[in-house]
Parts: C-alpha cells; structure tokens; sequence
C-alpha cells in the first residue's frame, strides 16, 4: 500500500514538469509517464560507474571522485527558464537546512547538464552564478553527449524533447559513498526531509562502520530531529541528557557488580 500511495503522490504532484497529464495514457508520441517513473525507480540501489565530466573551469571530475561521502545529484538544462532554476533554487535552500542539520561537510551536491552541446562547462557555471549557488562543495558539471546518454540511463533520469523546450522528470538522487544509487525524491518543491532522512541514514551507517571513531558522530545524528511544528531539524538536548544518565547508570551497575566479585573472592 505504500508502494502504491508513494507512486500516486508523484504522480500528481511531481513526476513531470508537464504534470497534469501524468494521470493519462499517453497519446500516441507523448511521453510515457509511467514508464518515466518505472526508469527512475529501477536505478535505486544501481552501482554507478566512473563517468568523466567537466567542471566549469572545464576541470575533469569524475563521478567516482565524490565516493566516500552521500552524494545528492539533479539534472537541469541552462535554457529553461522557469522548472529548472525553480527547482535549484529550493534544492538550495534545502541542501542548506542538510548541513545545518547533519555537518556543513558531510556530503556533496552535483548538478549535471543533460542538454548537449548547449550545457557546456561554461553555461553550467553561469547557471550557478544565475541562481546564486555559492556552496563550495556544489558542483555544476557537463560531459559530452554519449557520457550524457549514459549517465542519465544509469540515473533513471528521462526526458522528452518539446517545441518549448523539454519535459523531464524532476528527480534529486541521492547516492551513497560507495556510488550506488540509494534514493529518487521527487519534485521542484518536497518536504525537505525527504532529502535530509536518507542523507541521516547514510550518515549513520557510516558512523556505524567508523566504530568508535564514528561515536560522536552517530551521537549528533541520533540527537538531531526532525521537528513538525517548525518543518525544520533541530538537536534535541533530552537525548544527550539521556545518554549521559543511561552510560552513568551502567556505569555504576558495572562498578558494583566488579566490586561485589571482588569481594566474593576475597
């Protein structure tokens, strides 16, 4: 039920930026939105290759160079003007309220030009300039078209050529530090949890496998929660409180069960 709740929400709110058709059959040429969504869906958990792309100082970044962190990725087109740089900009502000909450470095953002030529490492920095992108640790890439066709396939990212334009899925992927796709969130606009929650998730596993080098982390993650009446994540202190008296508890526990061994044996 879930399953199909998830589908219907996107659907209707956000599968495509034609959306008011998504609920149709697709006429005879028009795009197949089901089959869209199906695409995007089967990249979850899809190991990505090392694909080449230019920066916008036409520097070689390779997508294998974000591994080790979660990396967040949206396609865009520089021409569009208004779903695309829409879409950017809420990222913005959400990929901001991510680091308020998990750690300003904990993750990096990508956004890749599908349009080629016309997406060139120059129009791609201008696009950031334009939408006032400033996070360094952001990146506005390009690549050529075949690197383009497999990317976008290895994404389960599509989109249809129109007279004014393009139709595509409005899709933010978010993907692990191993480089395997581990999430499609939907939309020019979403509740920023749906970002921040497997952002958290990542994050914490790799907390888990840091061991003790990862407590402090794991620690911060656990404490930070998402709170309702704000729509925003804050660090809830309680908990800190509440581990501090829950260790001093076993603590004391393992003092005295030490102490009456001891005493056992003398």
């Amino acid at each position: 039920m879930r399953i199909r709740g998830a589908f219907a929400v996107c659907g209707v709110l956000c599968l495509l930026a034609a959306g008011a058709a998504a609920l149709e059959a697709p006429a005879p040429g028009a795009p197949d939105y089901d089959k869209a969504l199906a695409a995007s869906q089967a990249a979850v958990g899809r190991q990505l290759g090392d694909f080449a792309l230019l920066d916008h100082d036409r520097r070689r970044i390779a997508l294998a160079d974000y591994r080790g962190k979660p990396l967040v990725v949206s396609f865009v087109y520089t021409a569009c003007s208004q779903a695309c740089p829409v879409a950017t900009q809420f990222l913005a502000k959400t990929v901001k309220e991510a680091r308020a909450a998990l750690g300003s470095d904990k993750f990096n953002v990508v956004s890749i030009g599908f349009n080629q030529p016309f997406d060139s490492p120059e129009a791609m920095g201008a696009f950031a300039r334009q939408n006032g992108i400033r996070d360094p640790l952001w990146g506005f890439l390009a690549a050529d078209a075949a690197t383009m066709e497999a990317i976008t396939r290895a994404f389960g990212f599509t989109w249809y050529a129109t007279p004014k334009g393009f139709d595509h899925i409005s899709q933010v992927t978010v993907v692990d530090g191993g480089g395997s796709v581990y999430r499609q969130v939907y939309g020019d606009t979403f509740e920023p949890r749906m970002l921040v929650e497997p952002l958290k998730q990542l994050l914490s596993g790799q907390a888990d496998q840091a061991g003790l080098a990862g407590v402090w982390d794991k620690v911060k993650l656990f404490c930070t929660v998402y709170d309702p009446g704000t729509g925003g994540y804050r660090v809830n202190y309680s908990l800190f409180i509440e581990i501090f008296t829950g260790a001093t508890v076993l603590a004391g526990i393992a003092w005295f069960l030490l102490r009456e061994r001891r005493r056992l044996r003398a």
